[in-house]
């Protein structure tokens, strides 16, 4: 289904200008038509009902996923076709993340060390937070062709394995199997060199729908939100630690830029392809057995979050991330 209709939707684009025109702070050089990830939005939310209808999915975690999925898209694809202000779009993404996490149940009590810890009230206010942060760092990691369909795909493909492995009864696997599966249908025409963006319609509604999944998986089990913290963590190294650095410098962290890790990388490079393999295959061989020993327990969770992150972090710094004066050299 997302296959055929990204195809329409790149036709609409080309119809209507919706064209991502490159400038200084673009990735890529070539005028590409934005909105794909209507695609994505359409498959994902268009199948729950039907899950529900089955008895596949219970009523709640069905509410959650799609009243919060729905929010952020709209108002992705109204920036997608104008612009919303910075502050009306922060709104709507707590807003949204208010809503899922309340028919979720709020956040699950954390798991370290053998101990199991209730946050209460600070728990809710993290969870919004986190909900918040991951929707907006996926925004800001799509930035060349293919990335944000390869993390989705390679990290719900991750996240279904470990909630079949701990608990194999349960039939929250088949929602990262689904959403991995309208991505799918995506890529094809999103795979460098690509013939369409998702725009921050597709990004924005990754971003929510991911950090919920994750909140879901930690209710069925605490340890599983080490896991997605584990297997998301290409991005949330890269898009954290270029954030704190311009935010020490004084910089305006919302402002659009191309310091991150994953761009300087396809510069040197010089193609996007590789870097987007390369993070792909981080995320499989590096990423996914890191968090399957978690999920068994025979590794702690902030133990094997600690592990899984230490070579992400010195590859940020290879890499320049968030740094003004390689981006600056870059330019010259």
């Amino acid at each position: 289904m997302s296959w055929g209709l990204t195809g329409f939707l790149r036709r609409y684009a080309l119809a209507r200008n919706l064209i991502d025109v490159p400038n200084e702070r673009s990735s890529h050089s070539t005028p590409t038509p934005r909105g794909g990830g209507v695609a994505i939005v359409t498959a994902f939310l268009a199948a729950l009902p039907l899950l529900n209808r089955f008895d596949l999915l219970a009523n709640p975690v069905c509410l959650a996923l799609w009243g919060a999925g729905c929010a952020v898209a709209v108002t992705g694809f109204l920036d997608d076709h104008g612009h919303i202000a910075a502050r009306w779009r922060l709104l709507v993404h707590f807003g949204a993340a208010a809503w899922g996490l309340y028919w979720l149940g709020g956040f699950p009590p954390v798991s370290a060390f053998g101990y199991s810890l209730d946050l209460g009230w600070f728990g809710y206010a993290f969870a919004a937070v986190y909900v918040v942060w991951l929707l907006n760092l996926y925004n800001f990691m799509d930035g060349i062709d293919g990335l944000a369909g390869i993390e989705a795909i390679t990290v719900c493909c991750g996240g279904a394995l470990m909630v079949w492995l701990v608990a194999p009864d349960s039939t929250a696997w088949m929602l990262p199997v689904l959403l991995a599966s309208a991505v799918l249908g995506f890529l094809v025409w999103n795979f460098p060199p690509a013939r369409i963006f998702m725009g921050d319609v597709g990004s924005g509604f990754l971003g929510i729908i991911l950090a919920l999944l994750s909140v879901q998986a930690a209710r069925i089990e605490p340890g599983l939100l080490w896991v997605w913290l584990i297997l998301l963590g290409v991005f949330i190294v890269d898009a954290t630690v270029t954030l704190c650095r311009r935010v020490l410098r004084g910089e305006k962290f919302y402002e659009a830029h191309h310091s991150h890790a994953y761009q300087y990388a396809s510069r040197i490079i010089g193609a996007h392809q590789p870097v987007t393999l390369a993070i792909g295959a981080i995320n499989v061989f590096w990423l996914m057995p890191v968090a399957g020993l978690v999920a068994l327990e025979k590794l702690d969770g902030i133990v094997g979050l600690m592990v899984a992150y230490l070579p992400l972090l010195l590859l940020a710094y290879r890499y320049k991330a968030g740094d003004r004066l390689a981006q600056a050299r870059d330019a010259e």
